[in-house]
């Protein structure tokens, strides 16, 4: 299977969309507040493509968190066990 191809069922797979949605609206809502807090409160005209990518930016990050350790996981797990040997410490 091409790594591609495993990197897409990682990022749809296993509760990964959904924590990363949550992420996405705490970690966002409070950047947002920190970016366009005053337009917000003051009833300005909001910047519509900062609050995509406020929202949008969380949610890739803590995919790509996701994703990067079940591929390390996988990948420790196909590799000998004495590759993980560092200094003789096992």
């Amino acid at each position: 299977m091409s790594q591609l191809v495993t990197i897409c069922r990682c990022c749809v797979s296993d509760g990964v969309p959904r924590r990363s949605f949550i992420v996405a609206l705490i970690v966002g809502a409070i950047l947002d507040l920190i970016n366009q807090g005053d337009t917000l409160f003051s009833g300005g005209q909001l910047n519509w493509t900062k609050l995509i990518l406020t929202f949008a930016v969380p949610y890739c990050v803590a995919t790509y968190g996701a994703v990067s350790f079940r591929l390390s996981l996988s990948r420790d797990e196909r590799e000998p066990s004495f590759l993980h040997a560092t200094n003789g410490d096992e």
